[in-house]
């Protein structure tokens, strides 16, 4: 692992972090997962158009953020790196229930994909590199948990 650090002076880096979450020394993941919650709730009045649009700038643009960040510390997909949880988190909640327990489930589910990563999570995530492949598998882990919500409240919403 390379000695370079966090320059929590950039946006770029803070942004990477999660405004910090990231650098949690126990679980920077599961935190960094955490600094979705702000963008979830201001987003929540919006159209559901406008949510995914703003959801696919966010992925879009976190190629680059997690791609530089990564360059920077010399390290690929450093654990300290979270905007790629955020934008998962951020796919999840996605006609999720605005209410405790649907919330829970639906953290509680991306965070199971995202660490087991069943396929094609796990393939994305050894193959693909650079910024790309830091954001693809919390995507994918990000849809795989919003499917499994979406499937729970037709049987239990």
């Amino acid at each position: 692992m390379s000695s370079a650090q966090f320059n929590l002076k950039d946006p770029v880096h803070i942004l990477a972090t999660g405004f910090g979450l990231g650098l949690a020394k126990k679980a920077p993941g599961t935190w960094g997962t955490l600094a979705a919650f702000p963008f979830y709730f201001l987003m929540l009045p919006l159209a559901d158009w406008l949510y995914l649009a703003i959801v696919a700038v966010m992925a879009i643009v976190g190629i680059w953020i997690c791609g530089k960040t990564s360059d920077d510390l010399g390290v690929h997909d450093h654990g300290g790196i979270v905007w790629d949880e955020v934008v998962g988190m951020l796919i999840t909640l996605f006609w999720v229930p605005v209410q405790w327990p649907w919330i829970l489930a639906a953290f509680v589910a991306f965070r199971f994909f995202d660490i087991v990563k069943p396929w094609p999570i796990r393939w994305l995530d050894k193959r693909v590199s650079g910024g790309f492949g830091i954001m693809i598998d919390d995507v994918i882990a990000g849809v795989f948990a919003w499917g499994v919500l979406q499937v729970a409240l037709i049987y239990l919403g």
